[in-house]
């Protein structure tokens, strides 16, 4: 599972986790189930039916993974959530959208059935869908065999995972329980007691197109009586949608649902009678229903896979047995674990990338699937560095990245209840002389009847009746163009009409709201259709009405919707069209109804319809590029005390500068950086939002970069709006940031000092929370993504330079003012180092062997300040807390970080001096630890004899000194002592060569008034390793008291465990004393072998050394006296594991 990345959560269970995933080193996305070991039979059942299922409709198993605490099931992504969410949200779902639906549930149900499998509990939640639309079946936790008893084989999985041989331990209740499925969907004979069987697979398909035609099941209660009453006994009701406009269900789907719903299995429908039914028009008449040969093999398998030999499904290897066949892949049926079979939790990876930068799942090809096989295994070079990305296509990623959907969204400049609110439209049908057709009604009328309709509408608008009925008739007319014209199929069709005979009055506002009304909601425009003449028509009368502010309110969202309805087309259309060239009076008619004095809603509007017409590329959009255009929006913006008119204008200037960034600079320019930079800190999001999409277009073309990246005060302000609690906004603050960086990497200190690697964090592991945030989540992970990868990539260059800056004035007493300002520039960077090796999102990308290799260059460097060398010790002490990352560096450790580190023990500077030996006293435990438990140490002779020869010929010389120093300098350095005695035996000789035996004793003596402490504790350790050392000059021990010393220590440390009184001790001074055991072990054992080798000697009369046995045993006679303390040791023992079993 080290191959995969986790992202976010994408579902959630009673003991299952869903998350997206993503296999390093590809853009393979798939699901990744975390779940409970309490459902390891469901889970095996899953595996063994669909490990080597390859279908369209069925969700593909790639594989699975057991650690410590949980199982993992890598399967196929469906990015379109579950059939029960999409039923959830459309409440109903139209005839042909569940037709087409249903012959993907079909497709897929009858290919399980042709391989022998019985899903058994098919219900919305366990049918996910594809990104296109495709449904496949996933969860087969209760799927089976057909014949087989899925109770006995949940029984024999459990009892395999308990150690037993047969199921009978496991309550019969809890495996029932567990093969049990959705009541509501599940067919009334399995309610009587029947099995499972291919019948009742249709009638929970029959349930579920009932449902999604209607929006519920065709028997539902909240009481299970109720439920189990309504199954046996009721017939459904014919389905209804519960939207009324939609038509009801057709004769077919009524006739394939009785079909499917007969409670009677033997009246049911069948699979010939399913498959040819009349209601799927033919759309299984061409499907080619033959097994691929890969089915065929699962189908065997299916085929002898019954109770008697489930258990073969468990085994890691299987023959066969009564000449059935075997399982292909018995490994497949195993979960892995981690290399080495160490099951271990930290190997499934938190992505510093949360969601890829696609949103489509992409599958595993066959081929890649099939070399997963074997446990999986990943150099950490490809698990923590990620591809090279080019500057050029950095950059090109970001352009794409500084406008968003959200800053884009269009609403209406006509009826928008933001700028002006508008009396609701009403109409009297009975004043309306012509037929009051419905919206639907119009959408179906034929041409003819349309063309009839259209001549109504015109002549009695075209009516010169002057009487006040007749003026009354035309308003109620109007009245109803207006509410007919908010449906988008009628308004198109009204639009193109012949609109002349409304030019005439065009001075009546009533008409203008309604060539309004029709522009918003038109979604085609003809070539033919005069547009032109009503834009100007509208400018005309605009301009000369000025001072008239209603007429203006009136006729301005008209003129706004028709030049937008313009643009969009031409956009569409993608050539720019003569006959819809707007006249440049228009502009300068929009222009003067933004300047100061006119009125709040004046403003509005024309700030409205600049926002929504520079929202397209079109030559109508350049129309307003001008260079008063962006202070004129500012000036609204600032100014304005209505919030939606300050949104329109800042997002109006954003759209502008899409167009044309001179906008933006112009503002600038005229107001102030600073000022504007202070309309960052506005209440209002969307201003915010805006604000940083401003800086980041400006950004981009660089201008006011310089300036921009060495304001700190920008960069602070940036950073703060990483607490905003809109998505969106720390998005783009990340891009901002980004930006900067690439341009000036001093500003990565001031960005870390300010949190910006904990707001990365915080971010990363962020969960998408519904649907309806997935855009802004996704649109934030692409941003976190190049964050990531610009500062990952930043680092080698940040250590380069430190690196290249100490080289220069390496062996130099006075560096030249280049060299000093080179070094004031580089050095002040290294905290960058410490916050990044700290983060979880960063750690595993920026230690690589290149890393460690300059880390070991820079610590043979170390010549400048106090604090630089302590940042520079921590930042390797950060490293070591996560061993796993030095897993495949231990060479490169050795060779080029130890060295200096043994150098800096040598240091006159006691912080330095303990510092670095603290550091290399874990290190070095850490790697000999890890290898022993990895099984290398054979394979690592370069590593064991580089490491050996390191601290024989450079650090045991000092150990004279170091072990006469205060605490803790002693404990680190025995703790070193300790960790390579017990890797490398031959060590043991090397600290006797060295003479350090009479020095531990020394130590002994020194701080046996603390026998718990540090210190204590490693020389026991130490001592331990000693005596169990075959190889070990034990003459020499004795000779220096260790008798003696493991008497008093002994004495010492079991008075302490039978002190009833001093219980916060109780568990160090157990510890010690079960080390001290060992080694009164060891001694006795030595003893007795020197005195057997004595006696068979006199015995064979071969004259033995009696005289050193008798010698041996008079040193040993104290240790007789330590029997008083052993028996109520002994007691104190027993009396503690009865208390623990009571």
């Amino acid at each position: 599972m080290e191959n995969f990345i986790l992202y976010e959560e994408i579902g959630r269970g009673s003991n299952t986790v869903v998350y997206k995933g993503r296999r390093k080193g590809t853009i393979n996305f798939v699901a990744i189930l975390c779940t409970d070991k309490c459902k390891r039979p469901e889970i095996t059942n899953w595996v063994r039916l669909t490990h080597e299922i390859k279908h369209k409709n069925i969700v593909t198993f790639h594989e699975w993974y057991e650690t410590s605490n949980h199982l993992w099931l890598v399967v196929e992504l469906c990015t379109g959530g579950s059939l029960e969410m999409v039923i959830a949200q459309d409440e109903n779902l139209p005839e042909d959208v569940v037709r087409e639906f249903g012959v993907d549930l079909i497709t897929g149900l009858h290919h399980l059935h042709q391989l022998g499998i019985l899903f058994c509990d098919l219900s919305p939640g366990k049918i996910l869908l594809e990104g296109p639309g495709t449904l496949k079946f996933s969860n087969f936790c209760l799927a089976k065999v057909e014949g087989e008893n899925l109770e006995e084989f949940f029984a024999l999985v459990a009892a395999e995972e308990g150690g037993g041989d047969s199921g009978e331990n496991v309550p019969k209740k809890t495996q029932k329980s567990r093969a049990k499925g959705s009541l509501t969907y599940t067919a009334p004979e399995i309610l009587r007691g029947a099995d499972f069987s291919i019948t009742s697979d249709l009638w929970s398909l029959g349930c579920l197109l009932y449902e999604m035609f209607s929006g519920k099941p065709p028997f539902f209660s909240e009481t299970f009586s109720e439920l189990v009453d309504k199954i046996f006994y009721e017939d459904p009701l014919p389905p209804i949608p519960k939207d009324p406009s939609l038509p009801k269900a057709s004769s077919d789907f009524i006739n394939l649902l009785d079909g499917l719903l007969q409670k009677d299995p033997q009246k049911r429908l069948t699979w010939a009678g399913l498959l040819q039914h009349s209601f799927w028009k033919d759309a299984f008449a061409r499907k080619d229903q033959e097994s691929s040969p890969e089915d065929s093999n699962v189908r065997k398998v299916m085929e002898h896979s019954g109770t008697q030999d489930s258990k073969e499904f468990l085994k890691p290897s299987s023959g066969q047995a009564k000449g059935e066949k075997s399982v292909k892949n018995p490994t497949e049926l195993r979960p892995k674990s981690t290399a080495g079979g160490q099951p271990n939790e930290s190997m499934f990876l938190l992505s510093s990338r949360p969601t890829p930068r696609t949103s489509t799942a992409v599958g595993l090809s066959p081929g890649e699937d099939r070399t997963q096989h074997s446990p999986q295994k990943t150099s950490p070079s490809t698990k923590n560095t990620s591809e090279h990305l080019s500057q050029q296509d950095l950059e090109s990623q970001m352009r794409e990245l500084i406008y968003m959907d959200s800053d884009l969204v269009v609403t209406p400049i006509i009826d928008n209840p933001k700028i002006m609110k508008q009396p609701p439209i009403k109409f009297d049908p009975k004043l309306l002389h012509l037929p009051a057709h419905s919206v639907d009604k119009l959408v179906f009328l034929k041409d003819q009847d349309w063309n009839d309709f259209l001549q109504q509408v015109c002549s009695q608008i075209d009516s010169t009746e002057k009487s006040m009925g007749a003026s009354r008739a035309k308003l109620n007319l109007l009245c109803y163009l207006c509410v007919v014209a908010g449906h988008r199929d009628v308004a198109t069709r009204l639009l193109n009409s012949p609109l002349s005979l409304f030019f005439s009055i065009y001075r009546r506002a009533k008409v203008a709201r309604v060539i309004g009304l029709l522009a918003s909601h038109t979604t085609e425009l003809q070539e033919n259709t005069p547009v032109t003449e009503a834009i100007t028509i509208l400018t005309e009368l605009i301009r000369e009405n000025f001072r008239n502010s209603k007429l203006k309110q009136c006729l301005l969202p008209t003129l706004g919707e028709l030049i937008y309805l313009v643009a969009t087309q031409e956009e569409k259309k993608k050539n720019p069209r003569e006959c819809w060239a707007v006249p440049l009076a228009s502009y300068t008619v929009l222009m003067r109804c933004l300047r100061e004095g006119e009125e709040r809603v004046v403003n509005h509007m024309a700030a409205k319809i600049i926002e929504n017409v520079c929202t397209t590329f079109s030559a109508q959009a350049q129309g307003f590029i001008t260079g008063e255009i962006g202070p004129v929006l500012w000036y609204l913006f600032k100014h304005s005390t209505v919030d939606s008119l300050r949104i329109t204008a800042i997002s109006a200037l954003c759209r502008i500068t899409r167009h044309s960034p001179t906008a933006f600079q112009n503002v600038i320019e005229k107001v102030g950086l600073n000022s504007v930079i202070n309309s960052l800190a506005s209440a209002i999001c969307k201003v915010q939002q805006y604000m940083l999409t401003l800086f980041t277009a400006m950004l981009s073309c660089g201008i006011h970069l310089q300036r921009l990246i060495q304001e700190k005060d920008f960069v602070s302000t940036i950073i703060r709006l990483l607490d905003s609690p809109s998505t969106s906004i720390r998005a783009k603050a990340f891009l901002v940031l980004l930006y900067i960086l690439i341009h000036n990497h001093e500003m990565l200190l001031l960005s870390c000092q300010a949190r910006l690697v904990m707001y990365i964090e915080r971010d990363s592991r962020k969960t998408t929370p519904g649907k309806e945030q997935q855009s802004s989540n996704e649109y934030l992970s692409k941003c976190l993504d190049l964050l990531i990868h610009h500062i990952v990539q930043e680092l080698p260059r940040i250590l380069g330079d430190i690196l290249n800056a100490l080289a220069n004035v390496s062996g130099r007493k006075h560096p030249s003012t280049i060299q000093a300002k080179q070094l004031k520039m580089c050095l002040p960077l290294m905290p960058i180092v410490l916050h990044l090796v700290t983060s979880q999102v960063f750690r595993p990308q920026v230690v690589t062997e290149e890393f460690l290799f300059s880390y070991g260059t820079l610590l043979v460097r170390l010549m400048a300040s106090e604090e630089f060398i302590k940042i520079t010790l921590s930042a390797f002490e950060a490293i070591i807390q996560y061993p796993i990352l030095l897993k495949d560096y231990c060479s490169t450790v050795v060779d080029y970080i130890l060295p200096p580190l043994v150098s800096l023990v040598q240091s006159q500077n006691v912080e330095w001096r303990l510092f670095s030996l603290r550091l290399l006293s874990e290190t070095t435990s850490l790697l000999v630890n890890q290898e022993v438990g990895d099984g290398k140490k054979e394979a690592n002779v370069n590593f064991d004899s580089n490491l050996l020869a390191l601290i024989r010929d450079v650090l045991l010389p000092q150990y004279e000194h170091i072990l006469t120093e205060p605490d803790p300098v002693p404990a680190y350095a025995l703790k070193l002592l300790v960790a390579m005695t017990e890797h490398n035996p031959t060590f043991t000789r090397l600290v006797e060569e060295s003479k350090l035996i009479p020095l531990i004793f020394e130590v002994i003596l020194e701080h046996q008034e603390n026998i718990l402490g540090n210190t204590m504790q490693s020389v026991i350790a130490l001592l331990n390793n000693l005596v169990a050392c075959k190889d070990s000059n034990m003459k020499l021990l004795y000779e220096q008291g260790l008798v003696r010393h493991v008497c008093d220590l002994f004495t010492e440390t079991a008075t302490l465990c039978l002190d009833v009184d001093n219980k916060n001790n109780n568990e160090t001074a157990a510890a010690l004393l079960f080390s001290l055991l060992d080694i009164l072990h060891g001694m006795l054992t030595y003893t007795s072998s020197v005195v057997r080798l004595a006696l068979q000697a006199q015995k064979s009369g071969s004259g033995g050394d009696t005289q050193a046995a008798e010698d041996l045993l008079l040193l040993s006679k104290p240790l007789t006296d330590l029997i008083s303390l052993l028996i109520p040791l002994v007691r104190a023992h027993l009396f503690v594991r009865l208390s623990d079993h009571c």
